[in-house]
């Protein structure tokens, strides 16, 4: 025979399944159960521990508990959003987006951050299966890189679990659906915008080790040799998350230095991955006594709060989408046992002093 607790949390987990895991229901107090079957406060406790956490009920203080919907043998009604940075100016209207959709059907969400590490995404990755989810919204770790971790996200999937990329998916990783920005698409437009301008040499700065970098560097480059000008590779410069560290958290300006002395040379504008890095260069340029976008046009990623904040205002390509809800949705499909697939989100160009 069972433990008294473990007794008990069956007798409520039948209790639950004839309610349906109906979302609210009220279990009995404390109390009313330890008279209902003759046992101690500190036995009830422990049964509704194991319920809470097998993710059944939902213990609110001074009220009582609840039922949180779940069924006994269904998957949590938890997502799991994995991101590189939780300080990203992009993630919090991502999450918000997706934590929107994932509460109007019943869901919670459970935030996790890489700092964009591929051990830590792997410890994460770990504690899920240990703990699983009912899905995951992913973003992976480096991802224009090959991964060790292909293991986990294959061993997740055979367990059941949803997974949705966001931003860029490992090329490893057959039959995962990812969505991203039109990366490619979004270079294009800012390297024939640039030229429709009258630009006849035009740098870049793009990260390397996430996928977006080489996939906005293809599409500039693609677009520059369709206007009929010259691909100049000394021209483009490539940074990764360690420098992206090294300029954001210490100060360190090494990079943008050496792109002014070394790369920019005769181009008049430049395109960077995103306005965090646009945002430095602009202060870099001035600081150096070169006028924006007199001497030299910038243009960027993102139409963050960085694209207006700084000393110029910088032209950059606005999501036409919301990812967080678009990807959310996809989850709340398969979750449903439907179907998701891959999507690209365009751009929309938002033009600013910068260029």
């Amino acid at each position: 025979m069972g433990m008294k607790y473990q007794l008990l949390a069956d007798r409520l987990r039948e209790d639950l399944s004839r309610n349906g895991g109906q979302a609210g229901y009220k279990l009995p107090t404390e109390q009313e159960l330890a008279q209902q079957y003759h046992l101690s406060r500190q036995t009830v406790r422990h049964a509704l521990t194991l319920l809470e956490e097998e993710g059944l009920i939902q213990r609110r203080q001074g009220s009582g508990s609840y039922a949180t919907g779940l069924l006994p043998g269904e998957a949590p009604r938890q997502i799991a959003v994995v991101t590189s940075f939780l300080d990203d100016y992009i993630f919090p209207t991502i999450l918000h987006d997706a934590s929107d959709v994932f509460s109007r059907q019943g869901y919670s969400t459970a935030v996790y951050a890489t700092e964009n590490q591929v051990g830590t995404e792997r410890q994460i990755l770990l504690g899920l299966l240990e703990k699983p989810v009912g899905g995951l919204l992913v973003e992976g770790s480096k991802t224009a890189l090959p991964t060790p971790n292909i293991d986990l996200y294959q061993r997740l999937r055979q367990v059941g679990m949803p997974i949705i990329f966001l931003h860029g998916a490992y090329a490893e990783l057959d039959g995962v659906p990812c969505v991203a920005d039109d990366n490619y698409g979004g270079g294009y437009q800012l390297a024939q915008y640039l030229a429709d301008q009258g630009h006849r040499e035009i740098a870049g700065i793009f990260k390397s080790d996430d996928v977006q970098g080489p996939q906005r560097y293809h599409g500039v480059v693609s677009a520059i040799r369709d206007a009929g000008l010259c691909i100049q590779d000394g021209r483009f410069a490539w940074y990764d998350t360690e420098d992206r560290f090294h300029l954001l958290e210490n100060g360190d300006n090494r990079l943008l230095a050496d792109f002014l002395q070394r790369r920019l040379g005769g181009a008049t504008a430049v395109i960077c991955y995103n306005d965090e890095i646009a945002y430095h260069l602009i202060q870099a340029l001035l600081a150096a006594g070169r006028q924006v976008p007199e001497e030299v046009a910038v243009v960027s990623f993102d139409n963050s709060y960085l694209s207006q904040l700084g000393p110029v205002p910088i032209t950059s390509l606005r999501h036409r989408s919301h990812m967080g809800r678009v990807a959310a949705e996809q989850i709340i499909e398969l979750l449903r046992g439907g179907t998701a697939r891959s999507k690209f989100l365009e751009w929309e160009l938002i033009v600013r002093s910068s260029g």
